[in-house]
């Protein structure tokens, strides 16, 4: 069953692609890898050499502000953060849009915030721009707007996480494929790094409170936010709206070409269309 449930990912046409600040660092200075951004970029231009759609969700913002300012440790104010995110933002899109250009793609950057998503009219809004953005074989590349909301710090009602605005970005646009990229191979039974004896699990079909109870806090990054349980809000609300969702170890780049030629590579989630899915209902809970 999974080998066939692995071989299906080659035909997802439509893919949000979301990378942790841990995956985008340097783990010794919390500094930008420019060259795992730029294999990142090479990989997400062979996808659309495919033929296939792809948005990327990239944190990193707080992080490439924090390198500007020359500060080596993660900011502990919600101003502090917020500025750290006004300067790293326009930062880490410069990048992404030199690095685009080289490979002859187009980078778009969305901002998004909670409120964009609960308001009916601007995530109407919302769901035509990706869908145009798509259409012109755009590349969006979507961060929380973390200036004006919070999402990283439990201050104001924001997404949490972007784990759960990947989801949620998938869900919206109705795409076929999530992949996380983590500091993480995947669903393990326990933390791996706190207990040897933690099992890995390849294949989850479907979301039990089983797998909910596993999601203690796993993430050991100091730059990024996102621990077990964000990935399995993030799982719940992706294979609900109908996209397979995988959970792997962004630190090989290659490992989303991995995936999508179906190689066993992270945890899959399979799909479980919910008919009664409705994104607001996801917004307004806690998952």
């Amino acid at each position: 069953m999974e080998a066939t449930k692995r071989n299906s990912l080659k035909d997802k046409k439509r893919i949000v692609i979301k990378i942790g600040s841990s995956s985008l660092t340097h783990p010794e200075t919390g500094e930008l890898n420019l060259t795992k951004i730029e294999k990142l970029i090479r990989v997400l231009s062979d996808l659309r050499g495919e033929g296939k759609e792809v948005v990327l969700v990239s944190s990193g913002a707080i992080a490439a502000g924090r390198q500007a300012f020359g500060h080596h440790k993660r900011p502990d104010s919600l101003a502090e953060k917020q500025a750290f995110a006004a300067v790293g933002q326009a930062r880490l899109m410069m990048v992404y849009q030199k690095l685009c250009s080289e490979y002859n793609q187009t980078a778009a950057q969305v901002l998004l915030t909670k409120d964009t998503m609960v308001n009916d009219s601007s995530r109407y809004n919302a769901q035509n721009t990706f869908d145009e953005l798509l259409r012109l074989g755009a590349i969006p590349i979507v961060n929380e707007n973390d200036t004006v909301s919070t999402s990283e710090i439990p201050y104001v009602d924001s997404f949490g996480d972007n784990d759960r605005l990947s989801a949620i970005v998938a869900a919206l646009i109705g795409a076929d494929l999530l992949i996380l990229l983590s500091d993480i191979d995947g669903l393990y039974t326990d933390d791996p790094r706190s207990n040897p004896d933690a099992r890995f699990i390849s294949l989850v079909p479907e979301i039990s409170q089983k797998y909910l109870n596993m999601g203690k806090e796993t993430s050991g990054s100091s730059v990024g936010t996102g621990g077990m349980s964000a990935k399995l809000a993030a799982a719940r609300i992706a294979t609900d709206s109908g996209a397979d969702m995988v959970i792997a170890n962004g630190d090989q780049i290659d490992v989303i070409m991995d995936i999508m030629s179906g190689k066993e590579k992270g945890t899959l989630f399979l799909a479980h269309p919910n008919l009664d899915f409705d994104l607001m209902h996801y917004l307004n809970n806690e998952y």
